[in-house]
C-alpha cells in the first residue's frame, strides 16, 4: 500500500426532468466517493474532467476542489458527493483525476476510473 494512495468510485443516473431530447441535452447525475487508501491525511484541491460524447466530442473541465470544497481526508476517510454534466448524445464517459496535496506537501493525483453515461432504454 502506498502512503499516497485514493481510490475513487462512480456511479451515474439520467435525469430526465432536466434532459430535453428533442434538442439533444440529456443530463447526467453522477456520485463520486474518494476513499483515502493511503497512509497520510490528503486535501483535495482540483480536479480534471474528460468528458466523452457518442460523436467523440470532448470536453475538459479542470477547476479548484469538487463542488465547491476541498475536502482533506485522513486515511480510511471518504468525501462522498454528487454532481452533474450535459452531453449532446444519450451516452458518454467521464474519466480523469484529482489533484491531492498530502499532509507532508507531496502533490499526487488520484485516477478517476473511466464510467458511462447512458440513457436508460425503454423495452416494448
Amino acid at each position: 500500500m502506498s502512503k499516497y494512495d485514493i481510490t475513487v468510485a462512480a456511479r451515474s443516473v439520467y435525469v430526465p426532468e432536466q434532459s430535453d431530447e428533442s434538442a439533444s441535452r440529456y443530463v447526467f447525475a453522477y456520485t463520486i466517493t474518494i476513499t483515502n487508501t493511503g497512509g497520510v491525511p490528503a486535501q483535495l484541491v482540483s480536479r480534471h474532467w474528460i468528458i466523452t460524447d457518442a460523436n467523440n466530442q470532448v470536453q475538459e473541465v479542470r477547476g479548484p476542489g469538487v463542488v465547491g470544497e476541498t475536502p482533506r481526508l485522513a486515511p480510511k476517510e471518504s468525501f462522498e458527493y454528487t454532481s452533474g454534466t450535459a452531453l449532446g448524445t444519450a451516452v458518454g464517459t467521464m474519466r480523469g483525476t484529482y489533484q491531492m496535496i498530502a499532509d507532508d506537501g507531496t502533490q499526487f493525483e488520484a485516477t478517476i476510473p473511466q464510467f458511462t453515461l447512458s440513457v436508460p432504454r425503454v423495452l416494448h
